[in-house]
């Protein structure tokens, strides 16, 4: 069972093949990123509460979602004691029960117009919950999951991991607090510097 009021880098890997249902659908999660609030300036708790974030320093166990370039809404799983602000990024899963409601939330337009009505294209399997955004739609995550329980099972096993620095940050970059399953195809772009789990 995960302790949640464990700080985010520790959660993180603990999440790595564990199973996030919400919303009818269920993911199993192959990628993290850890948020170490005050103490991480990547962070969205970095310089406090506010009211964007109060999620964040919500009790643990449960979601704080956000809007990221005013277009995708990403999740993640706040993490350590209440009002610390550590929080996990859910980055990728693998969709294991819901694919079909997956699809409808991720499929878009072609280019072209057949019989007058925008043509839909299938998602590969492996791009339906692969980065936040994508997560996030599968999901069907909206603002109002900001401070709702997360439903998460525990993995059967440890799977293999490594660690290496997070994706599309500027501050506190080279930081080792990404997470992730090596050569899962789920798993986002790029690659990173991985660290491998026997040298962390």
């Amino acid at each position: 069972m995960i302790d949640f009021s464990a700080p985010a880098d520790v959660v993180a890997p603990q999440l790595l093949g564990c199973f996030l249902s919400h919303n009818g659908v269920t993911l199993r999660i192959t990628e993290v990123e850890a948020y170490l609030g005050t103490d991480d300036p990547a962070a969205h708790g970095y310089r406090g509460k506010t009211a964007r974030n109060a999620a964040m320093f919500g009790p643990p166990g449960r979601f704080y979602v956000y809007l990221s370039y005013g277009i995708h809404l990403n999740g993640n799983i706040v993490c350590a004691p209440e009002g610390t602000g550590h929080g996990c990024l859910l980055r990728a899963g693998e969709v294991i029960r819901g694919e079909e409601l997956a699809q409808k939330r991720r499929q878009a337009p072609r280019k072209g117009i057949r019989g007058g009505r925008p043509a839909e294209r299938d998602i590969e399997f492996a791009n339906l919950a692969r980065g936040p955004g994508n997560l996030g739609a599968a999901l069907d995550l909206t603002l109002a999951d900001n401070g709702v329980p997360v439903r998460v099972t525990d993995r059967a096993h440890e799977p293999e991991w490594v660690a290496g620095p997070r994706i599309g940050i500027s501050k506190n970059a080279d930081a080792t607090l990404r997470f992730w399953i090596p050569g899962d195809p789920t798993v986002s772009p790029p690659r990173g510097r991985p660290k491998p789990q026997a040298d962390r």
